[in-house]
């Protein structure tokens, strides 16, 4: 068997073969472009947000009534620094993407980072709701201690309520690495654009995927494996696909969705209706109604016995 070796000339064609394919490209390259924001340092943001939602529960800080204002103020201030940069830059990202030269996206990146930090009474006051909503509605939760812990949907739904604001304030980029970022810990995938009420509660979590126009109600309970995903998208006279029209379902109050269940489409689920498991749900339900699947014939084999089946 002849070796191949790895030789300079070798080495010289597969760089120019690759740096071929950079050509023409946009989107899937970050070259020459300072301005892009920096995933690690949205991430550190993150979490220094979370912790001020949750003192003290990365116990990276010792945490006491003595010194809790000392260590908001501290976080405060590098968040406003840290955050305020990196809005900068997804600004100046999309002005690049856009052909826009106002010169004022320093200016609105510090507005926008103030408007975040002006949230954070509100969203603390929704989480606190939400870790009710999961001890109230899981016999298995011994403490809100526990839930903030070691609950996933906790982790899911914080980072969700903070890129949340970024979102509505239109910034580029940063609300979806930020969800994105829970989604690759929690398996929970709730896009920033979602509309979200009160007292809500993912059980177990892993698989569940909540759309950007989403809009969901106040006491709603679902559990793992739940799609609110849109139909196929419509598409213009040039094929393109047609952006910015509500295509996900609106969940209103006091809705439970059980495991495994899909709902497609802008469709609504009324008032305190339940939707029953591994269902597939493409047309609204009248509040109050149960949606389940018809029941299946379950056919049990015992392989001691010959021709021993029965059914259920």
């Amino acid at each position: 068997m002849r070796k191949t070796r790895l030789t300079d000339q070798k080495i010289n064609d597969l760089v120019e073969e690759i740096t071929h394919t950079y050509k023409g490209d946009s989107g899937i390259n970050f070259i020459d472009v300072s301005n892009l924001p920096v995933r690690d340092k949205i991430l550190e943001v993150l979490e220094l947000l979370t912790e001020t939602l949750f003192p003290g529960y990365t116990g990276k800080r010792s945490v006491k009534k003595s010194n809790i204002e000392f260590i908001v103020i501290d976080i405060l201030y590098h968040v406003y620094s840290e955050l305020t940069e990196q809005i900068e830059r997804a600004y100046k990202y999309q002005c690049r993407m856009q052909d826009c030269d106002t010169g004022d996206c320093r200016t609105i990146a510090e507005d926008a980072t103030l408007y975040l930090l002006t949230q954070l009474p509100k969203i603390r006051e929704l989480l606190k709701d939400d870790v009710g909503a999961a001890f109230d509605g899981d016999p298995a939760a011994k403490s809100y201690e526990e839930i903030v812990i070691s609950y996933p949907c906790i982790t899911a739904i914080a980072t969700y309520r903070i890129a949340h604001e970024l979102y509505l304030r239109e910034i580029p980029l940063i609300p979806r690495i930020m969800s994105e970022c829970a989604h690759s810990k929690t398996g929970i995938d709730i896009h920033p654009g979602a509309t979200i009420g009160r007292r809500f509660f993912i059980d177990h979590g892993t698989g569940v995927v909540i759309g950007e126009t989403t809009i969901i109600g106040d006491n709603v309970k679902i559990y793992q494996g739940t799609t609110l995903g849109a139909m196929s998208f419509p598409k213009d006279e040039r094929g393109r696909i047609i952006k910015g029209r509500k295509r996900h379902p609106t969940i209103e109050d006091n809705v439970t969705i059980y495991a495994e269940a899909t709902i497609l489409g802008d469709v609504t689920i009324g008032k305190g209706a339940i939707i029953g498991g591994n269902v597939w749900v493409k047309q609204s339900v009248p509040a109050g109604f149960t949606v389940i699947t018809a029941n299946a014939d379950l056919v049990c084999r015992n392989p001691k016995t010959e021709g021993g089946i029965y059914e259920i």
